[in-house]
C-alpha cells in the first residue's frame, strides 16, 4: 500500500493505523513513527529499550506529542518485578504480591498514585497494569508475584485500589489478562494456556477482579491469549466474540478500550499468523492491537495495517467494527489529555526509591521458621548464595535482582556466589568460611534443582537464612524471610532487616 493515504483506501488505512499500538527501537522516535502519527496512528508503546532516564523519556514523549498532541503513549510498567522505567536498576516500588501480603488497599492506592504521577510527569498516558490475575496455581510460570495473590476477594479489592490510584495520578489503567491468566502452568509467550473450570468457578475466581476493575472505572482491559472452554471451546479469548463481546461488554458492562496482549506472542501467532491474529481480534471486539515487543519495525506495523485494510475490503472485517474500535481509541486519547492536565506533579524516584515504595516494601517482609526473628540481625559480613531460576519473559533480562548488593552496601565484606541450574556445587555454601550464610531463592517450590541445592546447603549450614524473593509457597530453613518480590526496594528492605542497619 502506498505510504501516502488518499481516497477510500486511504481512509481505511488511517482507521487501521488508529487501532495499532506499535513499539519501536531506539531512545528517540524513528522517522516512520513520526510520519505515521500524521497519518492516523493513534498510539505507541514503550519498552525498556526506549528508556534511559526520566529526562530522556520526557523528551521522547514530547517529540511524539509534537506530531500528535493526543497520542496515547503506553507502557508495561507494573512496578514490582516487571518494570520498564527502572529496568536498569530495579523498581523502587513493591509489586502486587507484596501489596497483597500487606492487604492495605489504601497503601496500594497510594503506591499506584505515586507511580501514576511519575508516569504522567514524563508523558506516559496508558499503563498496561494492574495485573488482575488470581494466582490460584502456584506452578504458574509467568504470573506469580505479578498477582496480588491467590484469593479472589483480595485480588479484587487491590485491583480496584490500584486502578483508582493510577488514574488519580493521571494515567489510564489497563487491567490484564482478561479473563484471567492465573490458573495455568503454561506461559502464553510460548504456547496457548488452557484455563479449566466451569462458569461458576470462573465467576467466583477469575472474573471477580475484572468486575472490580470495571466498577472502579478502569479505562482499558487487556485480553489474555487463553483458551477458556467454559466460555469458548474453540477460540482464545483475544479472538473470541463470546468473551470480548458477550462477557466483557454485555455482562460486565465494560465500555472502555479493549487492548490485545502482544499479537506476536506464540499463543496466537503460531496458530493464526501475526496479521491474522490482529484481524481476528478486531473482528471479535478488540479495539487496539498491541505489537512490538519482538516485532518493532515499520514493516511489521505496515503488515498489520495492510492486513486490516484488506480484511475490510474482502468483507472479513466489517468497516463499522473498525470504525467503532478507532472511535474508542479516540475517546481514550481524549480522556488521557484531560487526565494529564489535571494530574498532580510527579517526581522521578530518587536513588533510594520512592518514599511510599520503601515504606511498603518494609511492611511486606515476613520472617518465619523455628528460629524466627530471634536469629536476626546478622552480626558480621555474610556469604550470600543466590540461585537463579530460568528467565521469565515478562521480566526484563537486564533488570537486576538479589540480596548480595544491598547487603554489601550496608555491611562491607559481604561475599556472594550465584548459581543457575546445573551450576551449583555439592556444597553451595563453599566459600562461607564460617560466616553467616544467606540463601536467596525465587519460587523455590517450582524448581527441583533449586530445592535440591538448598537442601544440600542447609545440610551443610543448618543455621543459614533463606530469603525467598518469589511466591513463598515452600518455607524452609531455621529462618525464612519472604519479601514477596524481587524488586530493588524489596532487596533493600530485606537487607535492612537482615543486618539491623538502615
Amino acid at each position: 500500500m502506498s505510504e501516502r493515504i488518499v481516497g477510500a483506501t486511504g481512509d481505511l488505512a488511517s482507521l487501521a493505523a488508529a487501532v495499532l499500538q506499535p513499539g519501536f527501537v531506539g531512545t528517540t522516535p524513528p522517522p516512520w513513527v513520526c510520519r505515521w502519527l500524521g497519518q492516523g496512528l493513534g498510539s505507541v508503546v514503550l519498552f525498556a529499550r526506549n528508556i534511559v532516564d526520566p529526562g530522556q523519556l520526557a523528551a521522547l514523549t514530547a517529540t511524539l506529542r509534537a506530531e500528535r498532541p493526543d497520542v496515547i503513549v503506553a507502557i508495561d510498567e507494573e512496578a514490582g518485578d516487571v518494570t520498564r522505567i527502572e529496568s536498569a536498576r530495579g523498581s523502587s516500588r513493591p509489586g502486587n504480591y507484596a501489596l497483597g501480603a500487606i492487604d492495605d488497599p489504601a497503601l496500594t492506592e497510594a503506591v499506584a498514585r505515586d507511580l501514576g504521577a511519575e508516569l504522567a510527569g514524563v508523558g506516559v498516558t496508558l499503563n498496561y497494569a494492574p495485573d488482575a490475575d488470581v494466582n490460584s496455581n502456584p506452578a504458574n510460570p509467568v504470573i506469580g508475584v505479578r498477582s496480588f495473590g491467590a484469593a479472589p476477594d483480595l485480588v479484587a479489592r487491590h485491583t480496584a485500589a490500584w486502578v483508582r490510584g493510577l488514574q488519580a495520578g493521571g494515567v489510564a489503567a489497563c487491567a490484564k489478562h482478561f479473563p484471567g491468566h492465573g490458573d495455568t502452568r503454561v506461559d502464553s509467550h510460548h504456547d496457548l494456556p488452557r484455563i479449566g473450570g466451569d462458569r461458576a468457578r470462573l465467576d467466583a475466581v477469575e472474573l471477580a477482579p475484572f468486575r472490580a476493575a470495571v466498577a472502579a472505572g478502569v479505562q482499558a482491559v487487556m485480553t489474555g491469549h487463553l483458551l477458556v472452554p467454559a466460555l469458548d471451546p474453540e477460540l482464545p479469548a483475544t479472538l473470541s466474540a463470546r468473551i470480548l463481546g458477550g462477557l466483557l461488554r454485555e455482562e460486565l458492562g465494560f465500555q472502555g478500550v479493549v487492548v490485545t496482549d502482544a499479537v506476536e506472542m506464540r499463543a496466537v501467532a503460531d496458530r493464526y499468523g501475526f496479521a491474522g491474529a490482529a484481524v481476528r481480534a478486531l473482528a471479535a471486539g478488540a479495539d487496539a492491537i498491541c505489537v512490538g515487543g519482538e516485532r518493532a519495525t515499520e514493516a511489521d506495523a505496515r503488515e498489520l495495517r495492510d492486513a486490516i485494510v484488506a480484511a475490510v475490503v474482502a468483507g472479513e472485517l466489517p468497516e463499522e467494527r473498525l470504525a467503532e474500535a478507532a472511535k474508542r481509541v479516540g475517546q481514550l486519547a481524549a480522556w488521557t489529555v484531560a487526565a494529564r492536565a489535571d494530574a498532580p506533579a510527579g517526581t522521578p524516584a530518587g536513588a533510594d526509591g520512592s518514599t511510599v515504595g520503601l515504606a511498603a516494601a518494609r511492611r511486606a517482609l515476613r520472617v518465619t521458621g523455628p528460629a524466627g526473628a530471634d536469629a536476626l540481625p546478622l552480626t558480621r559480613p555474610a556469604h550470600v548464595v543466590e540461585f537463579a531460576p530460568p528467565h521469565n519473559m515478562a521480566i526484563g533480562a537486564e533488570t537486576p535482582w538479589g540480596i548480595a548488593a544491598p547487603l554489601a552496601d550496608l555491611v562491607p565484606g559481604t561475599t556472594t556466589a550465584r548459581y543457575a541450574e546445573g551450576e551449583a556445587p555439592a556444597d553451595p555454601t563453599t566459600g562461607a568460611a564460617g560466616r553467616p550464610v544467606v540463601l536467596v531463592v525465587r519460587d523455590l517450590h517450582r524448581h527441583d534443582w533449586m530445592r535440591a541445592a538448598v537442601s544440600r546447603a542447609l545440610a551443610a549450614r543448618p543455621d543459614a537464612v533463606v530469603v525467598e524473593l518469589g511466591v513463598p509457597e515452600l518455607v524452609t530453613g531455621a529462618v525464612h524471610l519472604a519479601t514477596h518480590g524481587a524488586t530493588r526496594v524489596a532487596a533493600r528492605a530485606a537487607a535492612e532487616l537482615l543486618t539491623g542497619v538502615r
